[in-house]
């Protein structure tokens, strides 16, 4: 359960008082005193507790997709130049989630119960759609005497990564108190808002826009028939009967598109599902999907990654190959090529397979956390990390390229290296006394020349500082 975000929504919510304002019509931001640049740092926050949480996926390839298809539909809506960024987290529940500032949790539930890509898009389209209209903000900004509790009580509820979880219902009950009859009034309001905008933005990003209405209706009817274990997407989401016939009534009128699915929407949901619970079930659940759709590629992969995972090794070879006939070049197909290679001890196939992808693919970044991994494997650190020396130069803000190169450098036995490399894994994630440590860490090494030390030195001064800085300003909001 991800207790430590909901414990840090709470208190990052009453840490900003909002004072009574008068209600303000949809739409009108200028009546919130929730800002951009604090809405910025709630999400910062709150999404560096997610990636130390066990439910965030630390999956390049699934992460690499969302984002992908999430910046797309981000560049159609009606505000591009917002910065986005999407994530997963392990749950089975169909929930998806907008936090401050642009950051939005899809549950692999969700990824798995979409039938179509525009579907999966049209929920997307809905979050950023409440990210761009400032709905959170608005909503703190249209509370009174209630408003801080009403914040902790929204955040807390759209988080709920555990639908039934002890702590999301206590912090939300918490809240209730009349106040947050209040805020699912509101709440309504914002929903009709995102369905309408979110379809604008899913029409023009190129998608069917009739994914949105009929992934809602089949949520509605999931709800019907469960009754009191609805989807958690409707929990955090309040649906109606009349804003789906709004929905179909929209898509009616706009253009009609058949948009086929892309190869990789196939290849996420098969690796969540060769990846979940026990190898032996997940071989057996994809074969009888093989066996009734033999040509279906997303389903050859799967079962090819989920025979991997089993130690199935020359089932997966032959699965691999059948796949490599049928599809189109893929990341998804030379990454998993890689990993059978590597676990044939073949760590120099390995290498050769990723870096010939590469050429092909020399945008995608978990083929190049994928070269980095293979390359430390297959006993060619220096080669490891000259790569992602090279690729930091671009991306100096991305603490999977930080971790590999701490992993490059302990092969070569480099500590100081190694450790000032960490200690940006740290930093970048928020954890500074730990990237304050391995610092320090790094300084005690002594291995490294002068330039190496002095450079330690000063990041050493400034994060001591930033530390300071932020322990001020905590003890500020406590007072």
């Amino acid at each position: 359960m991800m207790r430590r975000p909901l414990a840090l929504l709470l208190s990052l919510a009453l840490a900003f008082p909002v004072p009574a304002a008068d209600l303000p019509d949809l739409g009108d931001v200028t009546a919130s005193d929730l800002s951009p640049a604090t809405e910025r740092r709630i999400g910062e926050q709150v999404i560096r507790e997610i990636r130390q949480d066990p439910a965030y996926l630390d999956d390049p390839e699934v992460e690499e997709y969302v984002n992908r298809l999430g910046r797309r539909l981000a560049g159609a809506s009606q505000n591009p130049q917002h910065d986005f960024e999407f994530f997963v987290v392990k749950d089975s529940t169909l929930n998806a989630f907008a936090l401050p500032g642009g950051y939005i949790g899809v549950h692999t539930g969700l990824l798995l119960a979409a039938e179509s890509e525009s579907e999966l898009a049209s929920v997307l389209g809905h979050e950023i759609a409440h990210v761009t209209q400032r709905h959170i903000a608005q909503l703190v900004g249209k509370q009174s005497q209630s408003s801080m509790m009403m914040l902790a009580s929204l955040l807390v509820a759209v988080l709920a990564a555990k639908s039934n979880s002890q702590v999301s219902e206590a912090a939300i009950a918490a809240g209730q108190a009349g106040a947050l009859q209040s805020q699912l009034g509101y709440s309504r309001d914002f929903e009709r808002d995102a369905d309408r905008v979110g379809l604008q933005t899913l029409e023009a990003a190129g998608f069917d826009v009739r994914g949105m209405p009929s992934f809602f209706e089949r949520l509605q009817r999931n709800g019907r028939l469960y009754e009191n274990n609805a989807p958690a997407y409707l929990r955090t989401h309040p649906l109606t009967t009349e804003r789906i016939a709004d929905m179909e009534n929209r898509a009616t009128s706009m253009r009609y598109r058949q948009v086929p699915d892309s190869p990789d929407f196939g290849y996420v949901r098969a690796r969540l599902r060769a990846d979940a619970g026990l190898p032996t079930d997940a071989v057996r659940e994809l074969e009888s999907r093989v066996a009734q759709f033999p040509n279906d590629t997303a389903a050859l992969y799967g079962l090819a990654r989920a025979q991997l995972r089993a130690g199935r090794l020359a089932e997966a070879a032959t699965h691999l190959e059948r796949l490599r006939k049928l599809a189109e070049p893929s990341p998804f197909i030379e990454t998993l090529t890689a990993e059978l290679a590597l676990a044939r001890k073949d760590g120099a196939g390995a290498v050769r397979t990723l870096e010939n992808a590469q050429a092909r693919f020399p945008t995608s970044s978990s083929l190049r956390y994928a070269i980095a991994d293979a390359r430390i494997r297959a006993g060619q650190a220096p080669a490891a990390a000259a790569g992602l020396r090279q690729a930091l130069l671009g991306r100096g803000d991305d603490p999977r390229l930080w971790g590999l190169l701490s992993r490059a450098n302990a092969e070569m036995g480099k500590r100081t290296a190694q450790h000032r490399a960490q200690a940006e894994v740290y930093a970048l994630r928020g954890t500074l006394p730990a990237a304050i440590e391995q610092l320090e860490i790094a300084r005690k090494a002594a291995d490294g020349d002068f330039y190496e030390l002095s450079a330690v030195d000063a990041r050493l001064r400034e994060l001591k500082a930033r530390w300071q800085e932020e322990r001020r300003e905590r003890q500020g909001e406590r007072n």
